[in-house]
């Protein structure tokens, strides 16, 4: 995402770059005390991915885990239906926002902060260089905690 740049008075800088079906697919979570769970991959995320995520946060966060996530697809496939039945239910609650509300999201707040503070103006080489700066990015935010928690508080959730 290109955010404001400096260029000399008339000529608006124009970035050339190859159109390509590769991309980058990221899953993340926050909690109000301000810790950042993410994980990017090439490519998409389909409902075992995102069961193999659901098992890290079980094994990071102690207790019972509520989570609340948007309506896509793969978090109503097979698999995580079967990872709940085979005993994730008795930490793991499920809430889903409803169809489109990004205003209920906090992890939208992530994203944007991400997109126009860490990743702002970055301009990369080719797809691994991009996959570096996501991950350089998504580090420099968790450590911050105070930005995490504020998109918690920003969008209504709070310890």
């Amino acid at each position: 995402m290109a955010v404001r740049t400096w260029a000399p008075r008339g000529r608006t800088p124009i970035l050339r770059v190859k159109l390509s079906r590769d991309h980058l697919s990221a899953i993340s979570g926050i909690t109000p005390d301000g810790r950042l769970f993410m994980q990017v991959r090439p490519g998409s995320y389909d409902a075992a991915a995102v069961v193999g995520f659901l098992r890290v946060l079980l094994r990071k966060i102690s207790g019972k885990i509520v989570l609340i996530w948007d309506g896509s697809p793969i978090h109503r496939g097979h698999e995580i239906k079967a990872f709940l039945r085979r005993g994730a239910a008795k930490r793991l609650h499920l809430e889903q926002l409803p169809g489109y509300a990004p205003d209920l999201n906090p992890d939208e707040g992530i994203w944007n902060y991400l997109k126009r503070v860490e990743l702002g103006n970055v301009c990369c080489s080719d797809f691994d260089h991009l996959y570096r700066e996501v991950i350089r990015a998504k580090e420099r935010l968790r450590h911050k905690p105070e930005i995490i928690q504020s998109c918690s508080r920003q969008y209504g959730y709070s310890l």
